[in-house]
């Protein structure tokens, strides 16, 4: 959002605010700072081990008051988080106008990702304003039903960030070997939890052991089963790196050194490609299936066979690697933030 965010505020005849839940308090911070975002709220509703039920409540708890104080003509909210869908909620239930950054996104399975499916289709219904990354997303809000006149196709602001922080010149802070072909990984999906997410990681240990000249780079997410999960199976081999989550910043900069991506995570599926970085996705299905199309995207789900099949590919294969390098990002021209500040300016 901190494209968008900063627009807004460049802009003498909206007066804007920003409430930050800190969701994702390891992330939230470096971006405030980078971005020089003001916080003119923080709920701050993060607790260790807490249940989705429980981070709910106290969001739509510490949410209301802000929307009863302030009295807001629109509120915005970008993706499928937990924030997204009691933002949403909130709204509704006080006649406020919401607008969904990242609207349209479906794969049609609740169960996966969980709960990130269920949160967007609700907010689907329950959103006001529409801005969907691709013509694609916007199909499928109208499939539900939206009313046309209510989606823009802006891109993502996703990719606004991105290409605006790959272009800093920044170091990255990280032992990674200078010759070593880097394999950046992420996994954290809840429906991958227990036997699949360890059939994962034993194929990415396996690959390591294959390859000598490969460095596998895993910031681990902190949720404690994937941390206890990823150090049973990937600790203590020379080439594997497990670090703490990073902040957006550096993250970016690890992806742009990679040599490619194996993640279960949405935001990646738009960002590699965006950077020329082929993604192996640990999920048999995906709400992005325009990078699917393209060619620079493949689901290879948790299956051992498949990912080692994908990843010795890319690895042994040049003209395979070049055709899923090739720089494409269906989701967004690094514009979105331009587009949806015009259509708010348009409909207040």
């Amino acid at each position: 959002m901190a494209p968008v965010i900063r627009r807004l505020e460049a802009d003498p005849e909206i007066e804007s605010r920003v409430v930050a839940t800190a969701q994702h308090r390891e992330m939230l911070d470096a971006v405030i700072e980078r971005f020089e975002l003001r916080i003119d709220a923080d709920l701050d509703v993060m607790a260790t081990d807490q249940p989705l039920a429980r981070l709910t409540a106290r969001l739509l708890r510490k949410l209301d008051p802000v929307l009863e104080a302030e009295a807001p003509e629109l509120v915005l909210a970008q993706g499928d988080t937990t924030t997204v869908i009691c933002a949403a909620l909130a709204c509704f239930y006080r006649g406020i106008r919401f607008g969904h950054v990242e609207a349209g996104l479906r794969t049609h399975d609740v169960s996966s990702p969980f709960p990130e499916e269920l949160n967007r289709t609700i907010v689907g219904r329950l959103a006001t304003d529409h801005f969907a990354p691709t013509a694609a997303a916007r199909d499928n809000l109208l499939a539900e039903g939206v009313d046309p006149g209510r989606v823009e196709i802006t891109g993502n602001t996703v990719i606004d960030a991105l290409l605006e922080v790959a272009a800093m010149d920044l170091p990255m802070d990280l032992p990674v070997h200078p010759s070593a072909r880097v394999l950046l990984i992420t996994a954290h999906r809840r429906e991958s939890l227990g036997a699949p997410m360890r059939a994962a990681f034993g194929a990415l240990r396996a690959l390591a052991d294959g390859y000598p000249d490969v460095q596998l780079v895993f910031p681990v997410h902190p949720n404690p089963h994937v941390r206890a999960l990823a150090h049973e199976v990937l600790g203590a081999h020379p080439r594997i790196l497990l670090c703490a989550p990073l902040n957006y910043f550096d993250f970016v900069r690890l992806m742009k050194r990679s040599f490619f991506v194996v993640s279960d995570s949405g935001g990646i599926q738009e960002e590699a490609p965006a950077l020329g970085k082929p993604v192996l996705v640990l999920r048999d299905e995906t709400e992005r299936t325009e990078a699917v199309a393209e060619g620079v995207v493949e689901l290879v789900g948790t299956d051992p066979d498949r990912i080692l099949s994908s990843a010795r590919r890319l690895l042994d294969d040049a003209k395979a690697y070049a055709a899923m390098a090739r720089g494409v990002s269906p989701y967004g021209d690094g514009h979105a933030a331009q587009r949806i500040h015009a259509a708010i300016r348009r409909t207040l």
